[in-house]
């Protein structure tokens, strides 16, 4: 029998244990973990988990999950009584290219303190700057940062109209950097709406969808304000293509004025397009969300589209975007779900990240659950309450726990609007709302 480094590993570790993890008797004196996390509630939907366990760590890897891991066969032990522990927390949707790109913000400044600890940066880049991503932002980075590639060569160095131009919308070299960087780059980006494609209709998502299938990989759209019609831009999306703003008021939303369900966004769902929510400064709306998820249509993944304008709010963050579904009625392991296993799956890195399971890579984040009086916004400022807060006390990379450190500085064309400044004058930002909850 051939076994795997992993598993092999795995089997040196928890040597006499016949099952997936190590169970209580395996433990020994002479056994050394890394880092050991105990008294938490563990919520893992990737392993169907919702129950205390506790997780070992050895290098940078899952080790083991238990219920009774003894303190002692670890170097250190951090309490998480009273705490919930999920895997480190997948975002689908964020900008990360700080510096180069109109929208991007420094990655783990915000991961240190969300729990966010794979990220997805979808379109910064295009062919011409890719490597530029990769090179001074990725690889430097602690959090793990993959791509998507933007079909303009251009990506987003500015705030918008990157497909205005189709001399830049060149499928030959998209496709050429993407077989250069299938490690890093997971699927094409093309953002549709009145702006982006200016005259060239729904040319620009053509290229893009050319692109992605030449090269075998998902397309994620953007959508917001019609340009193309959602009818038309739905129709060029496939099972496992991701629409993101799934949740937008604005006129390509994906519910009529009544509020019900279009029938090609129905037949969307149906054939696999994977919704995402994509929340960021302009593209989730309460009122939309509502609608869908009162007809059954829940996101399949929760995003933030965190940039340099969403990072100051409504948006603010990723435990404050999956409170904000709490409020809405999903479940605390349905909305863990949409933020770790399911965004894993949607990239292709189930088993390695948005799990907990032996033989993972060790990224792990701690939350308190605060219970009190909360109010959320959407991207509107209309605002509904909740009674849940998601508050983020600790984040892991690697086996390693991560300091927290000021986010970056925000970029000169970037001003607070009338309304950010109110969230801060009204006491709404998370740090306000959590303060007596999470320290």
């Amino acid at each position: 029998m051939v076994i795997g480094h992993l598993k092999f590993a795995w089997l040196v570790i928890c040597v006499g244990c016949l099952f997936d993890f190590c169970l209580t008797p395996c433990f020994t004196t002479a056994m050394r973990f890394d880092l050991l996390i105990k008294n938490g509630l563990l919520i893992d939907p990737a392993q169907n988990l919702n129950a205390p366990y506790d997780v070992a760590i050895k290098r940078n890897r899952v080790a083991a999950i238990d219920r009774n891991i003894p303190p002692e066969s670890a170097a250190r032990v951090i309490d998480a009584a009273g705490q919930i522990v999920t895997p480190g927390l997948v975002d689908l949707h964020t900008h990360v290219y700080y510096g180069v790109t109109f929208w991007g913000i420094q990655a783990d400044p915000v991961a240190a303190r969300s729990g966010v600890t794979t990220w997805l940066d979808v379109g910064s880049a295009g062919a011409f700057n890719l490597i530029g991503l990769r090179d001074y932002v990725a690889r430097p980075s602690r959090a793990r940062i993959y791509a998507l590639l933007n079909i303009s060569s251009i990506g987003l160095t500015a705030m918008t109209y990157e497909l205005a131009n189709l001399n830049y919308c060149d499928v030959d070299l998209c496709c050429k950097l993407i077989d250069a960087h299938r490690d890093f780059v997971l699927g094409v980006k093309a953002r549709v709406d009145a702006n982006t494609v200016g005259a060239n209709g729904l040319e620009p998502l053509r290229r893009a969808r050319a692109a992605a299938d030449r090269v075998g990989m998902p397309l994620m759209v953007h959508i917001g304000v019609a340009g193309p019609s959602i009818g038309d831009v739905l129709t060029h999306l496939k099972p496992g293509d991701i629409l993101t703003h799934c949740f937008t008021g604005h006129t390509m939303r994906l519910v009529d004025q009544d509020g019900r369900l279009l029938d090609d966004a129905r037949r969307a769902w149906e054939r696999g397009v994977i919704m995402d929510v994509g929340h960021g400064a302009g593209s989730f709306s309460f009122e939309t969300a509502e609608a869908l998820m009162s007809q059954g249509y829940k996101p399949d993944v929760i995003s933030t589209d965190i940039h340099q304008m969403s990072v100051h709010g409504p948006l603010f963050d990723m435990p404050t975007c999956m409170s904000k579904f709490l409020s809405l009625g999903m479940s605390l392991e349905a909305v863990v779900r949409a933020a770790t296993s399911r965004p894993a799956e949607v990239l292709g890195l189930q088993g390695e990240v948005g799990t907990l399971r032996p033989g993972a890579y060790a990224d792990v984040a701690l939350f308190k659950l605060c219970e009190g009086d909360y109010v959320f916004y959407d991207v509107f400022m209309n605002a509904r309450k909740g009674r849940q807060l998601l508050c983020n006390t600790l984040t892991i990379v690697n086996g390693q726990p991560m300091a927290r450190t000021p986010d970056g500085p925000t970029m000169p064309w970037i001003t607070s609007t009338e309304d950010q400044q109110a969230l801060v004058t009204r006491g709404h930002t998370p740090t306000a709302m959590a303060r007596g909850c999470c320290a």
